[in-house]
């Protein structure tokens, strides 16, 4: 069945509350209107209101409601309406949620999932817009989950709702709903710490993640059209990540472009960089090449957002640079 990205989320949002009526979802305006983006839609009429609660604005209080709920039993979805206020949710997930588990010796466990999205493309402003996994995947005993595709959305938010460790949710929302794909009809889940392998070529690796995977897909179709053969993997999963797949690949193809809508200083896009030389040095061709939006903040004006956004061209430009065409 062909589903966006947003009904694919949806869909296995309503699949995991009809399997297990532990789920529960609690954010702001999460019930009739299905959130700011409207996710959720149709979830309260079908699972009733105390299973689809409609909460105050308050990211801590939120954060505060979906630790608990989890340690009593629950497995709630708590939606932060951007990520850009995760910071204010950060101590409930940082000194709680994930130490739980540690600081109880086993004895507690928080199954909660933390579902957000960045707003990067729709002229939402520098604090609307801003996207930062690396900050979470630095926590230990937690998940950062970053889907891409519809199919990968669905499977990923079931694992996330069978998972004992908290779980980060980060959505891509510009993507919501103008990509779309075929999605199985039955029941699957999508394991974390295991990248998806888009394609084959044996002179260029493409590392995109989120937002950025549709836009390295077009750019290696038309790489491989000029002969230049690049496979892109998006490791859908920030923590756990999955270097030995983007290490493998780079041993075949020596040449390694990551592309990261976060920005450059201490990303995930940097491990990543890091990790391939620690293990790949030997084998690289050229150096690894990172492609970050500017070390400024994101405009509110659409042209300027344009020229901020990493996008197909600017992709297709560094991989000729990386494979020494010109462009």
């Amino acid at each position: 069945m062909q589903m966006n990205i947003a009904e694919a989320i949806r869909r296995g949002l309503e699949e995991e509350m009809q399997r297990d009526d532990r789920v529960v979802i609690i954010g702001e305006d999460v019930g009739a209107a299905g959130g700011i983006m409207g996710v959720t839609k149709g979830l309260q009429a079908e699972f009733g209101p105390e299973r689809v609660v409609d909460s105050p604005i308050s990211e801590l209080a939120l954060a505060g409601f979906g630790t608990g709920a989890a340690m009593a039993g629950l497995r709630p979805v708590v939606e932060i309406m951007y990520m850009d206020f995760m910071p204010l949710a950060l101590e409930q997930l940082l000194n709680q949620a994930a130490q739980a588990r540690f600081i109880s010796a086993g004895k507690l466990s928080v199954p909660a999932v933390f579902r957000t999205q960045y707003s990067l493309g729709r002229h939402n402003g520098p604090q609307h817009s801003q996207f930062f996994p690396s900050w979470f995947a630095n926590i230990p005993g937690i998940n950062v989950v970053m889907p891409s595709m519809p199919r990968n959305a669905r499977g990923l938010i079931k694992q996330a709702l069978r998972s004992d460790r908290p779980t980060l949710f980060i959505e891509p929302s510009l993507h919501y709903f103008d990509v779309t794909e075929d999605v199985p009809d039955e029941d699957y889940v999508v394991p974390f710490g295991q990248a998806e392998v888009h394609g084959e070529g044996n002179e260029l690796t493409i590392v995109a993640y989120s937002r950025l995977v549709p836009e390295a897909l077009g750019a290696a179709e038309i790489l491989r059209q000029e002969g230049i053969g690049a496979e892109v993997i998006d490791p859908l999963t920030a923590r756990p990540l999955d270097v030995a797949t983007i290490a493998r690949s780079v041993a075949k193809t020596g040449r390694l472009l990551i592309a990261s809508d976060e920005h450059r200083f201490s990303s995930l896009a940097s491990e990543i960089a890091a990790s391939v030389y620690e293990i790949d040095f030997g084998r690289l061709k050229a150096p690894v090449l990172r492609l970050h939006p500017p070390e400024t903040h994101v405009p509110t004006s659409p042209s300027l957002e344009a020229q901020y956004m990493i996008d197909q061209a600017k992709l297709i430009s560094a991989a000729r640079s990386l494979v020494g065409e010109k462009v």
